[in-house]
């Protein structure tokens, strides 16, 4: 095995307000709920119960990644750390999904599109329209200002704006030694992974990273990926990674 030099540790954001009613979020900045907060905060135990402390902190221009990362960072003693904040990190833009209740969309469209929609790798769904009640308040939203903001987005989309990011901005703080903490989202972070550890299209689009579980990334000189993990108590793993993988079984026509 080779020798690690280098380790990373990711977060995908607490448990927030429409992941518990099974909207559609993208872009919107939703809220934490109160067991995202607790998830938060219980990660920022176990960082700190096994001795990791980080120079600087990467997370997106989410509210739900914002918190999940202050509260963690809190617990830590490390709310003073350098913490930057980039759109590049952001969940991924679900167009006219954005804000519909996925059992409406599964209802109206079918299981079949619903699912391409839902998981494909590089068909997106339908542009974000005019009419939909989301539109003029992510138009209007002062931190894209200065930027084109997408009208939809498939994986394959999200992984063209996250890898130029981690390669410029993350992996030069890591090979200088820093010792870095990445909050995001499950698609930022599922781009980062499918790179990582070089997966097919047909592997990534069944692969799910849990809520509120710090997992962390070894890398040898080169950067490249030695082994992953994530930590914490091996039951509540097990169960948070068997609810993430139960929650595509939710959205499915009964027959």
């Amino acid at each position: 095995m080779k020798k690690a030099k280098y380790k990373v540790v990711f977060i995908r954001h607490g448990e927030s307000t429409w992941n518990k009613t099974d909207h559609w979020i993208g872009w919107m900045d939703v809220d934490l709920t109160q067991r995202g907060l607790r998830q938060s905060k219980e990660a920022g135990q176990i960082l700190k119960e096994k001795k990791y402390s980080f120079d600087y902190a990467f997370t997106s221009f989410l509210k739900r990644s914002i918190k999940t990362l202050d509260i963690l960072l809190g617990e830590m003693d490390l709310l003073w750390i350098p913490t930057i904040k980039d759109w590049h990190l952001n969940e991924r833009h679900y167009g006219d999904l954005i804000g519909k209740n996925k059992n409406t969309v599964l209802k109206k469209f079918g299981e079949k599109q619903f699912m391409i929609w839902r998981r494909s790798y590089d068909v997106p769904p339908p542009k974000i329209k005019k009419d939909n009640p989301y539109f003029n308040i992510l138009q209007k939203d002062l931190r894209y200002k200065n930027i084109k903001m997408p009208e939809t987005e498939c994986l394959k989309d999200v992984i063209k704006r996250v890898l130029p990011y981690w390669e410029k901005n993350i992996v030069p703080k890591v090979k200088a030694g820093k010792k870095v903490i990445v909050s995001a989202h499950g698609n930022s972070l599922r781009s980062l992974v499918k790179y990582l550890d070089n997966m097919s299209k047909e592997e990534i689009v069944k692969f799910n990273i849990p809520m509120g579980i710090p997992f962390v990334y070894e890398f040898d000189k080169n950067m490249k990926p030695v082994r992953h993990y994530y930590l914490g108590d091996k039951k509540k793993i097990a169960r948070a990674i068997r609810e993430v993988e139960n929650q595509g079984k939710r959205f499915k026509i009964s027959r």
